[in-house]
C-alpha cells in the first residue's frame, strides 16, 4: 500500500514537472536564461536542504549535509529534460576538476527511481544523483524555483550563501569563473 501511494506522488510530480517544464519553455522563447533573485531563497529552505535524505541511483539513502560545508551545486533535473541531460557533460567535467577543492555536484531527479536507475547506467556522471520524488520538487520550490521549470540549478558557498540561482541551462565557463571565484576566496 505505501509503495503504491509513493508511486503515485512520484508520478504526480514528474507530470507537475514537465507540464511546468513545457510551459516555461514556451513562454522564455527568445528571452534570456532567468536567474532567480538570491534573497528569495531563506535560511530555512537551506536548513531543509540539508536536513534532507535522498536515495541515490542505488537505491542508497544519502544525507545532503554530508555536503555541508563545501562549495555544492545542486541541479534539479529529470531523465526527459534534453537540457538538464544536455548540461550533465559539463557538470561531471567541472566535479573533476574541482573536487580536490572542497566542490560537489549534486543532481536532484524530479523523476522517478526507475528512471535515474536506468539512466545512470547509459550515462554515468561523476557526481551523485539522488531520486527527489516530491521531496526534491517541494526542495527547489523552497530554493526559489517557483514554476518547478527544468533546469534549476542552485550554487551554495561553504558557508551556505547562496551563488547563483538559474531557471535553464547554467554554461560551462560561467559556472567555471563562479566556482574558480568562490574557491580563491
Amino acid at each position: 500500500m505505501r509503495s503504491g501511494k509513493n508511486l503515485a506522488v512520484s508520478l504526480v510530480a514528474t507530470l507537475l514537472a514537465l507540464a511546468a517544464g513545457v510551459y516555461i519553455g514556451l513562454e522564455s522563447r527568445g528571452r534570456p536564461e532567468s536567474s532567480a533573485p538570491q534573497a528569495l531563497i531563506e535560511s530555512t529552505a537551506i536548513s531543509r536542504l540539508f536536513a534532507a535524505r535522498m536515495n541515490d541511483a542505488e537505491g542508497k539513502p544519502q544525507l545532503l549535509s554530508q555536503w555541508q560545508g563545501k562549495i555544492l551545486v545542486i541541479n534539479f533535473w529529470a531523465t526527459w529534460c534534453t537540457p538538464c541531460r544536455e548540461e550533465m557533460p559539463a557538470f561531471s567535467r567541472l566535479q573533476t576538476k574541482y573536487s580536490s577543492n572542497s566542490v560537489q555536484f549534486v543532481g536532484i531527479a524530479l523523476d522517478t527511481a526507475e528512471n535515474v536507475v536506468d539512466f545512470s547506467k547509459k550515462y554515468p556522471v561523476t557526481y551523485p544523483l539522488l531520486n527527489g520524488d516530491s521531496e526534491g520538487a517541494e526542495l527547489a520550490r523552497q530554493l526559489g524555483n517557483s514554476r518547478l521549470a527544468l533546469p534549476y540549478t542552485v550554487v551554495l558557498g561553504g558557508k551556505n550563501e547562496v551563488l547563483l540561482t538559474r531557471l535553464g541551462r547554467v554554461s560551462e565557463q560561467e559556472l567555471d569563473a563562479l566556482l574558480q571565484k568562490s574557491i580563491s576566496r
